[in-house]
């Protein structure tokens, strides 16, 4: 894409369809993971552009809607972007709740689920770390953690270190498993300051630039 397209607004660059439509992918900005494929119009896109919330096109309908006005779970759009041929949308939201009308977090959520893929195993344990934080069941080792702050510190350090000797001295394999503890230690960690790992990404992002 030459540095002229890039600068020209988004809106003079989507490809519309004989319908005047143009498919939008809906991905979480945290997760990354795919919550729904919906559609927008020249409309939707303005007023999703305007708002900071994501509005779209519905084909059954016939007609405009605002993602989550009648649930309550809008998605705030933190970045849009195009394809390489103009005719697909990505919107990058942070949802306020659930993306599907099932309850569930994402449209897509039937077929082949197990294994789950990489991208999903570290937020789906900050969802289990953080539901232990908020019920504290008993018998829970996180909970246990998170009960004593002190400790919590104490279990990075020694997972830390016995991740360092397995890398002088072990298997790959156990290289792996000590990394695993290691972060999850580091997961629990951050959970009970109150924060998450899409805020040590943004650090990482910042220094990079």
């Amino acid at each position: 894409m030459s540095t002229r397209t890039q600068e020209e607004p988004i809106d003079a660059q989507v490809a519309y369809d004989e319908h005047g439509l143009v498919p939008c992918v809906v991905q979480h900005w945290s997760t990354g993971e795919v919550l729904t494929l919906a559609y927008m119009n020249e409309q939707a896109l303005a007023r999703t552009r305007a708002t900071g919330e994501l509005h779209l096109f519905s084909r059954s309908r016939q007609e405009q809607w605002h993602k989550g006005a009648t649930s309550g779970n809008t998605q705030r759009v933190r970045e849009l972007r195009l394809d390489c041929d103009g005719d697909t949308l990505l919107a990058l939201v942070d949802p306020a709740g659930p993306a599907c009308h099932t309850g569930e977090r994402t449209c897509f959520h039937r077929g082949q689920l197990d294994p789950a893929a990489p991208h999903e195993v570290l937020p789906a344990l900050e969802r289990t770390i953080a539901e232990r934080a908020r019920t504290r069941p008993g018998g829970s080792y996180t909970a246990k953690l998170l009960a004593d702050p002190e400790r919590i510190g104490e279990k990075v350090m020694e997972e830390a270190e016995e991740l360092a000797r397995a890398a002088r001295e072990e298997s790959d394999e156990r290289v792996q498993e000590e990394a695993a503890d290691l972060i999850y230690h580091l997961l629990v960690l951050l959970a009970s300051r109150g924060r998450v790992l899409a805020g040590v990404a943004q650090v990482l992002d910042e220094r990079s630039r």
